[in-house]
């Protein structure tokens, strides 16, 4: 019979920190068990911590020397069977609740060299979800996937329906870059990720999509986070959280795809910036195009007087 022990619940708090470097969306991340990366995590002492917030913040400098600036809350992850990260060990069988947070940062460079001595780094987000990156063609990837949710949907229509929705697999369907969760939930559903199997303790038996695999849910806690920036890009002006103070019109073009993993449209990016209103030229030009010298910009902030910012549209080249 159970005791009281295992009938509890462990609260831990983890961290999706997002940046740009390169011009690509990257995460930063911190060695899991099975040499897995894994999101920052934590647990919450509710006799030593005040706050959730306060806790998170001083074990994520601890883990990774990097120190978080505005984050949010994301969502509460407390399935049962959630594999134990690596920062709380189980030996008793409560059931581990993990909340998240989003952070953003315009400055991937912090944790490089603030934190040398720990084992934090950035990697790219589209190394951990590939078929989320939808600028460019990759046969090899379409082919895996088109095959193994075929495999997986069989003569299922329902099945069917749903892989060929969320995936776009036929020209009916228009890819939505916001249901990320959704389609990394399908995949494992579909034993397509090495997560699906390590959680059933199962070899693979058969080659999977390529991925970089995470941690214990980190990867599901990971497409969440992207999923709820990719949606806040059309109505609030987080992307000029990840940029610098001054930026061309084509860097910001940039981080717009690399977050959205979508080719735009140039010129009505650039037309929907400017009916926006959220940026102001500096008077300034930068030769760091390699090219003719192009004009720098700032972020003007929200309105003081009611707080309103919007968001950009993302004009995608069909």
């Amino acid at each position: 019979m159970a005791g009281p022990a295992d009938q509890g619940v462990r609260i831990g708090l983890s961290v999706v920190v997002m940046a740009l470097k390169d011009r690509r969306a990257v995460v930063l991340t911190t060695q899991g068990e099975d040499d897995a990366r894994a999101l920052p995590f934590g647990p919450f002492d509710p006799v030593r911590d005040r706050t959730f917030e306060l806790a998170l913040r001083d074990f994520v400098t601890d883990q990774t020397g990097f120190r978080l600036g505005f984050v949010e809350q994301l969502y509460t992850f407390g399935d049962a069977g959630r594999a134990t990260p690596r920062a709380t060990p189980t030996p008793d069988q409560r059931r581990e609740v993990s909340v998240g947070y989003l952070a953003l940062t315009p400055d991937a460079a912090q944790a490089q060299t603030e934190g040398q001595t720990h084992d934090a780094r950035w990697d790219a987000v589209f190394d951990i979800f590939p078929w989320e990156d939808r600028r460019s063609e990759t046969p090899g990837l379409h082919a895996a996937l088109s095959d193994g949710l075929d495999r997986w949907a069989a003569d299922d229509p329902l099945r069917q329906a749903r892989a060929r929705a969320l995936f776009a697999l036929t020209p009916e369907h228009r890819w939505n870059e916001e249901r990320v969760l959704e389609r990394y939930e399908l995949l494992y559903e579909a034993r397509l990720v090495a997560e699906a199997w390590r959680d059933a303790g199962q070899p693979a038996p058969f080659p999977l999509l390529p991925g970089m695999t995470m941690g214990s849910d980190h990867r599901r806690i990971l497409a969440t986070g992207l999923g709820r920036l990719r949606s806040k890009l059309k109505y609030r002006p987080v992307l000029f959280d990840l940029t610098p103070g001054v930026f061309t019109l084509s860097a910001l073009q940039a981080a717009a795809e690399a977050v959205s993993g979508l080719t735009l449209h140039k010129q009505n990016f650039r037309r929907g910036v400017e009916r926006t209103g959220l940026v102001e030229p500096t008077g300034q030009l930068s030769s760091a195009t390699g090219g003719r010298p192009a004009e720098l910009f700032r972020f003007k902030g929200v309105d003081p007087q009611t707080g309103a910012a919007p968001g950009l549209s993302l004009p995608a080249q069909r």
